[in-house]
């Protein structure tokens, strides 16, 4: 089992910025992806941005160039960094940790489908 914790969310105006935490524990040596992904009721779960045990990351395109992901592994703990925040970002934001997605030969980190999920931290951003 491997147990997150988010901390960092909070209220903003556009343009502004916010760091996002996730603090990992459990079993956390098992960890091969890591990641954000964020849902506003009545939307669909959205992908943010992940990580994968090397270091290799992928974001969504709506964040491209303003977020990024990084990961202390003596903490094991997991950050967003997010710039120049837009009023659609608002959303419920959540770490997620686990196993990749086979495709192929390759393995792939998708936030949205990761098996283990903090409790979430909310962002809202005003215009």
């Amino acid at each position: 089992q491997v147990q997150l914790v988010e901390s960092g969310g909070g209220s903003v105006q556009a343009g502004g910025s916010l760091r996002l935490s996730c603090a990992a524990s459990g079993y956390t040596y098992s960890i091969y992806c890591m990641g954000w992904f964020r849902q506003d009721p009545g939307k669909e779960r959205e992908g943010v941005a992940a990580i994968d045990k090397d270091g290799s990351t992928n974001y969504a395109d709506s964040v491209k160039g303003r977020f990024t992901i990084s990961k202390d592994y003596a903490k094991n703990t997991l950050y967003l960094q997010m710039n120049s925040l837009k009023p659609e970002d608002t959303a419920m934001y959540y770490c997620a940790a686990g196993p990749p997605t086979t495709r192929g030969t390759g393995l792939y980190c998708y936030a949205q489908g990761l098996r283990y999920w903090g409790q979430g931290t909310q962002v809202t951003v005003s215009s």
